[in-house]
């Protein structure tokens, strides 16, 4: 048996296609520079979601929808908010959820979670949830309830670009947990919690903040080649270097980083970052002569998630707002064209003594 279903085939999907040996990832038949380009955030989604929650989305519909979804779910917020207090922010998220009734719709599931992580990080700080404004895109508003104010059109653009190339990816933990549920007849919003309890692992979509305090750690590093050689050679794990399925280049990572070019100023810490692929490079060739450990997607994800003001014990709720699509989609197609999941496994205890009859 393959360690961790690697390479087991567990579905078939039209939603993407991750093509490895080019690096490119495909959704719907759209390769993610064109998604970025000509689609953004909404209109992925409507793509995604298409013959699954209706016919002919489009990103206006699913724009106009997800706008009356935050106003449904700030409504709706006392409900479970003072429950949240004193509480850490992922248990603050898995309460908003868990809240959602079983009839909620995939618009509304990903309406909520837009408005909890903002409304919960403004409450841990004492101050009061701004209202959503429903005409703002998901990438506009999240900010603007976060900050208190609207933010500047590179800031959103950057965010919307995250959202966008982050939305699918194929039978992560998350999404193929999100497929389990839904495999046995269970609510979108069961899917979904399902899925969002997956996703809080560090190894999973808890990686874009201990990414950024490598970054942080690097920064302050004479001999930076020595400091992450002795790291290796130790067996340390480089939190944001090396992926189970891309060997080099990402594409989501790609478009991330032109995003924060187009940021100017607020792009801070790209040149650190170079350095610091440049420097892990060296020091995985000295260690293991033959390997490489090239950067994952968590080096420009932090980047861009901090650029735009997200507090780093925010950067998982806030990856779950855009992938939260992706999990939907992933439930939807499971409940429309598949059984029940029901794999099975190989006794590996103590011998069995049969007796005889």
């Amino acid at each position: 048996m393959t360690s961790g279903l690697e390479g087991v085939v567990a579905a078939e999907t039209v939603l993407s296609h991750t093509d490895q040996k080019n690096g490119m990832v495909w959704v719907r038949g759209h390769d993610l520079p064109t998604l970025v380009a000509r689609f953004g955030f909404e209109g992925t989604v409507a793509m995604l979601w298409d013959g699954f929650a209706g016919s002919g989305l489009s990103a206006a519909g699913i724009r106009s929808s997800f706008g009356a979804a935050r106003a449904q779910a700030f409504a709706g917020l006392d409900q479970w908010l003072p429950r949240a207090a004193g509480r850490p922010l992922f248990e603050g998220v898995r309460l908003g959820l868990a809240g959602m009734a079983d009839t909620a719709t995939p618009a509304e599931l990903v309406g909520a979670l837009t408005v909890a992580v903002p409304a919960l990080l403004r409450a841990a700080n004492g101050r009061a949830p701004v209202p959503p404004d429903p005409a703002l895109s998901t990438a506009a508003d999240l900010l603007r309830m976060l900050h208190g104010q609207a933010c500047d059109p590179a800031s959103v653009a950057a965010l919307d670009v995250y959202f966008t190339v982050m939305a699918e990816s194929g039978l992560s933990g998350s999404a193929f947990t999100a497929r389990v549920v839904a495999s046995t007849r269970a609510s979108m919003t069961c899917a979904v919690l399902g899925a969002w309890c997956a996703f809080t692992g560090p190894i999973h979509g808890g990686a874009p903040g201990p990414t950024l305090d490598l970054l942080d750690a690097a920064a302050d590093q004479a001999d930076l080649e020595g400091w992450l050689e002795a790291r290796l050679r130790s067996g340390e794990r480089l939190m944001g270097f090396g992926h189970r399925v891309f060997s080099g280049n990402d594409p989501r990572a790609a478009a991330m980083r032109l995003a924060l070019q187009r940021m100017g100023p607020l792009a801070g810490r790209l040149a650190l970052a170079t350095r610091l692929e440049q420097a892990v490079a060296t020091a995985i060739g000295r260690v293991k002569p033959g390997r490489t450990l090239p950067p994952n997607v968590e080096i420009m994800a932090a980047l861009l998630l901090d650029a735009v003001g997200i507090p780093r014990e925010a950067f998982t709720p806030v990856f779950a707002v855009g992938r939260c699509a992706g999990w939907l989609a992933h439930a939807l197609e499971q409940q429309a064209t598949g059984r029940m999941i029901r794999p099975v496994s190989t006794y590996v205890g103590p011998a069995i003594e049969l007796k005889a009859p």
